[in-house]
């Protein structure tokens, strides 16, 4: 499955730097608000550990880690809601992303100018929920009056249930909360809510990009942003954009390992921000392993045998027979897939196993 990540923020928070640290695709940096007409695309490898582990086993031709799909979206202004800056663009680009990454400058610097004339990463963070909440909002009423006009035309039992399940989103967004807030059944939210994308939605990380000097413990812009969320469950990730880069820059692996010794990190922030990502869409990892290739495969915690390998390949999943599982901490105790049999560790799994973090699968099928 594939998963896209949004990078969104205002102008001038440093969210083109910190994408081109986890993107292979390099995008251009400005300091001029606007600058950009058009979002950045690119991929990621998301780091796991466990493919080079299970690899050192296997001995396969390739290492393949399962990617994630980012876009930096244009910086966002005041206005966005009504077509200013970038505004519908960038808003239609927001919808087709699973999860936002959320930019807030807690850094100063000089030559640098903040579009709204200080730092203030709290307010920031008002400024763009607001334009989303505006987008949202009217989406949601559009959808209430075309359910209302089907409701008095034909008496549509179903469009006035929908209109009364619009109107809880319509409360709260009208109020400037977020759609993520209100609380509706799943059933009801898939057959009336979930088409329309909405952006306030969406599971959202809030990265404060800090000053060099602050990459370990955050600063006085982070704290706020922290006590500001004390009372909600929100991931705050700290992350010192201009020190990423200078690390991603580096070739040698032995070298990005000292330069991130010497900041006092153990491992680059983006990587945080990728697992946090997964955490938020509820995503796992399952593994292919051979002699070709040891590949990391994306699905959904609850996936079954059977759509782990449609993941891998349709013929898989519609001719599925059984699947071949082992563990990864089994594999890794006892290094072979022969031990692994031997100790009872293989196991046959139908169609009703659901897959576990981590599993190592052969599938047996017939088409």
């Amino acid at each position: 499955m594939g998963l896209k990540c949004g990078v969104i923020g205002l102008t001038n928070t440093g969210k083109t730097t910190i994408f081109n640290c986890i993107s292979k695709s390099k995008a251009e940096i400005t300091n001029f608000a606007f600058s950009a007409t058009k979002s950045n695309i690119g991929m990621i490898d998301v780091p796991d550990q466990r493919l080079y582990e299970i690899d050192k086993y296997i001995h396969s031709a390739k290492i393949v880690p399962a990617t994630v799909e980012i876009v930096d979206l244009p910086g966002l202004a005041k206005g966005a809601s009504k077509g200013e800056g970038v505004g519908n663009k960038f808003l239609a680009d927001v919808q087709q992303t699973d999860a936002l990454i959320h930019v807030l400058r807690c850094f100063d610097d000089e030559n640098l100018a903040h579009v709204e004339g200080s730092i203030n990463p709290v307010r920031d963070i008002e400024l763009v929920d607001f334009e989303l909440q505006v987008r949202d909002l009217e989406l949601v009423e559009r959808k209430i009056q075309r359910l209302e006009k089907a409701a008095k035309s034909a008496g549509d039992k179903d469009a006035k249930q929908g209109m009364e399940v619009l109107q809880k989103y319509a409360d709260v967004l009208g109020n400037l909360g977020n759609a993520r807030d209100v609380v509706v059944d799943r059933e009801l939210h898939d057959k009336y809510v979930r088409d329309m994308l909405l952006l306030t939605e969406k599971p959202v990380m809030y990265v404060c990009n800090v000053d060099d000097e602050s990459a370990v413990n955050g600063n006085k812009y982070s704290d706020a942003v922290k006590e500001a969320f004390k009372d909600k469950n929100v991931e705050i990730l700290i992350v010192a954009g201009k020190l990423e880069a200078e690390i991603a820059d580096l070739e040698d692996d032995g070298d990005r390992a000292m330069f991130l010794e010497d900041a006092g990190l153990t491992e680059p922030g983006v990587n945080r921000m990728i697992r946090t990502a997964y955490d938020m869409l509820n995503l796992q990892s399952f593994f292919t392993a051979g002699p070709m290739e040891v590949k990391a495969w994306t699905i959904t915690k609850g996936t079954t045998a059977p759509q782990a390998a449609g993941v891998i390949h349709s013929d898989l999943e519609r001719g599925f027979i059984r699947a071949e599982v082992m563990h990864y901490d089994d594999f890794i105790t006892l290094k072979s897939e022969v031990a692994c049999k031997e100790k009872g560790k293989l196991f046959i799994e139908g169609k009703t196993y659901v897959m576990e973090d981590g599993d190592i699968i052969h599938i047996r099928f017939n088409v």
